[in-house]
């Protein structure tokens, strides 16, 4: 029953990433048309588009479902949750201002990887397979800064203007904040509906061997994308 179990699971995941492509963060004709021809600072179009960006950026969802799965308390999640933003704030703002020029299949790969990690590292396979797993405040602040910069390539796509853009920048960058807040609330309300939540549990083994293979799926559609 648990091995049918899983494989519906996957199976919804692996649906879930390349039908979401369509609608994830990535830049939408009625974005590119509500920049196009702006100037200036635009507080509101920017807050919009960055909670945006967040709440359908499924793969930032599914990264951040690894991170709180097991937390319990809300000053440890607090924590996880500012160093993530913190990394993916950093990146988000210097790639777009800096115009760094990275492959955006590339950098989504690595998001995809992170997703993996997060699920592998839940069930304590860096432990089995290494003898010790990851610092986990570290690779989370890492892994934020890949995010920041997949957000920042999907900004350049926008055509933003001179006059403006680190405000603008920082305008996008506090809607992702808000974005990302009101899905952590949404995830933490529908983890706690979740029984048996711990470690070693077979609802636990089963979402995260899910985000395993979510995440895999996503980095070798993404690499896929780059070599095709």
């Amino acid at each position: 029953m648990t091995t049918i179990f899983v494989a519906v699971c996957a199976a919804l995941l692996s649906l879930l990433l390349f039908v979401g492509d369509a609608f994830a963060h990535n830049v939408s004709r009625e974005d590119i048309q509500l920049i196009s021809g702006t100037s200036g600072w635009n507080f509101g179009l920017f807050v919009w588009l960055g909670a945006k960006h967040m709440v359908t950026g499924y793969d930032h969802l599914l990264f951040l479902t690894g991170v709180i799965f097991y937390l319990n308390r809300l000053r440890t999640v607090a924590v996880f949750v500012s160093l993530f933003a913190l990394g993916h704030s950093v990146t988000l703002i210097a790639g777009v201002a800096l115009n760094l020029q990275v492959n955006p299949n590339l950098v989504d790969a690595i998001i995809g990887l992170s997703v993996a990690y997060k699920g592998l590292d839940n069930i304590g396979g860096f432990q089995t397979l290494f003898g010790e797993a990851p610092n986990e405040y570290l690779a989370v602040f890492i892994f934020g800064l890949f995010h920041g910069l997949g957000l920042a390539t999907k900004l350049q796509e926008l055509g933003l203007h001179d006059d403006g853009l680190i405000a603008n920048l920082i305008s996008f960058n506090f809607g992702v904040e808000i974005g990302q807040l009101t899905a952590l609330v949404a995830l933490l309300l529908v983890l706690r509906t979740i029984p048996g939540r711990t470690r070693g549990t077979t609802v636990g083994t089963v979402v995260n061997l899910g985000l395993i293979l979510a995440g895999f799926t996503l980095m070798a559609y993404q690499l896929f994308l780059y070599v095709g």
